[in-house]
């Protein structure tokens, strides 16, 4: 057995059943090795998109099993590079494996070597470059174990394709994880939950802000209890859109400079906020005394070096979201919210925002909205970055189904490749990636990879001919002066289409709308839909 053997060895031991790449020489004595594996090996047409199919793969199943990549040294490497930062930025659990020149060459600029673990120091959780054929069970044990509990994020994994070809006489995976500096705290501190109690019976308008580290613990069902049981509104970040089904009463919406002015409104008004499995970032609150001036905050996070970071919590608490709700769902207090509830109700309707779409196009936020409604209840539904994201987040429902997009990264063409790697994880379940047309570009390579490995894909584009999202702030910023954001020489989608043998239906007014939403979904095959909205439309 040599080190690639061990390397399959321990993604059986681990229960992987995939593993999205791109090979090269540097990483071949693997592929060579999974070709004995019932492993499945899913080529992707860019490194990049490995990352991303991996991290669709991810969360597409509550995140309780890293996404496995693994691509060549080099390019392959360094072309992994931003799908790790994705993944990074929304603390998604990744095993990212990477070839590398011969031991004895590193550091001589020899073809193809990089420095990939210095180059991606400050975005992976934690990273190993594997010199001992021998430490490679101890190593994959570990990079499991880390980039599924505490905080999730990505590993990586840089292996020497000398350590590869390398003999192992006996292989034996670790039963357990001995890392003395690695103890990351689950369960809440019973003094700190007492006080969240006490300040919650006193408080007259309350209210919890959900991240996406919620949906990264499992904890929505447990958050969602304790929010029923005591009557409290809750508002959600981008990451954290599906903790509450879009249409549930106690549901506010999304906050930040995009999100709904209603739900910024509670947060400016509540006394007391609640910030849960989010980091209090600036799409999110760009002004941090608007959430802790004349108010008590409470930060829930697993990931200590996050609370208080950007605003100081009246009472800070580390620990797993579901592990805390579940404990605090035990507790019995007094509280009467009903007052608060219908002040925000009343905020809902006046906060409404209102659109005055060009009849001549599809309105993006009414057919966002009605294809949601014709989606099924626990269907994925993947944005992408741009306009659509935003259109997205504002008018999707979502009711037992995922919502999944970048949202620390803003990675553009992450939509087709995470809704493939969602839908290769749960092939049982609807999946629908909405993408601008410039968002398409970055990543419609991988439509060959949906069509050869047979994984059914559905894409919906926003074709406005601009780079939206940046035409936008040149419209506000520089008074209409645009610069390098015409897509002038877009494809033909219905020719691209066809090139791929993918069904294609394209949608020019609303009222085409309904009927072609009902084509699209009718099975479960692959298909391209492309609704053509007013190059001029705005977000806001």
């Amino acid at each position: 057995m040599n080190g690639a053997d061990v390397m399959v060895k321990c993604l059986e031991a681990e229960g992987v059943k995939d593993v999205f790449g791109y090979p090269g020489v540097a990483i071949a004595p693997f592929y060579n090795s999974i070709l004995e594996s019932d492993i499945n090996s899913i080529l992707v047409r860019t490194e990049q998109s490995s990352a991303h199919a991996a991290s669709g793969y991810a969360r597409a199943y509550n995140n309780d099993r890293p996404g496995v990549c693994a691509v060549t040294s080099g390019p392959g490497a360094t072309n992994l590079i931003t799908g790790i930062a994705t993944a990074f930025a929304d603390s998604i659990p990744m095993i990212c494996i990477t070839g590398q020149v011969k031991t004895d060459l590193l550091g001589s600029d020899v073809f193809q070597e990089a420095d990939i673990t210095g180059a991606c120091e400050s975005f992976v959780k934690y990273s190993y470059l594997v010199k001992d054929v021998e430490d490679l069970p101890r190593v994959f044990k570990e990079a499991f174990h880390v980039a599924s509990t505490g905080r999730k994020g990505p590993v990586l994994i840089d292996v020497p394709i000398d350590v590869q070809q390398a003999t192992v006489r006996n292989f034996k995976y670790p039963d357990k994880v001995e890392m003395r500096t690695y103890k990351p705290t689950v369960k809440g501190n019973g003094a700190q939950m007492a006080k969240v109690i006490r300040e919650l019976e006193k408080a007259k308008k309350p209210l919890i802000c959900a991240g996406g580290g919620v949906l990264l613990s499992k904890g929505k069902y447990e958050l969602l209890s304790f929010a029923e049981k005591n009557h409290i509104p809750v508002v959600t970040t981008m990451m954290g859109i599906s903790v509450v089904p879009t249409e549930h009463e106690l549901c506010f919406g999304m906050v930040g400079n995009n999100g709904k002015a209603y739900a910024n409104k509670a947060m400016s008004e509540a006394d007391l906020i609640m910030v849960v499995g989010a980091r209090v970032a600036d799409r999110a609150v760009n002004q941090p005394e608007l959430i802790t001036k004349g108010k008590v905050m409470i930060h829930i996070d697993v990931d200590p070096a996050e609370i208080g970071k950007i605003a100081g919590p009246s009472i800070p608490l580390v620990g797993d979201a579901q592990a805390i709700f579940a404990e605090l769902d035990t507790k019995e207090f007094e509280s009467d919210y009903s007052e608060w509830l219908k002040t925000l109700n009343e905020y809902k309707v006046t906060y409404a925002r209102k659109r005055h779409p060009n009849p001549e196009y599809v309105d993006p936020a009414g057919f966002i909205n009605l294809l949601s409604h014709k989606m099924q209840k626990d269907a994925i539904y993947i944005a992408d970055v741009g306009q659509n994201q935003i259109w997205s987040c504002d008018n999707v429902c979502i009711r037992e189904g995922k919502f999944m997009t970048t949202g620390g990264m803003g990675t553009m063409g992450y939509s087709i490749p995470a809704a493939i790697g969602a839908k290769k994880r749960r092939p049982e379940r609807q999946v629908v990636a909405v993408c601008g047309d410039g968002s398409f570009q970055m990543s419609m390579c991988e439509l060959a990879t949906a069509k050869q490995h047979n994984i059914p894909t559905k894409i919906v584009v926003l074709t406005n001919g601009y780079l939206g999202m940046v035409r936008e702030y040149q419209h506000f910023t520089y008074q209409d002066k645009y610069s390098v954001v015409d897509l002038s020489g877009n494809p033909d989608l219905e020719k691209l289409s066809s090139a791929y043998d993918i069904p294609f239906v394209r949608v020019s007014k609303m009222d085409e709308a309904e009927a072609a939403i009902d084509q699209f979904l009718a099975n479960d095959e692959s298909y391209i839909m492309e609704a053509i909205i007013d190059p001029m439309d705005l977000v806001k």
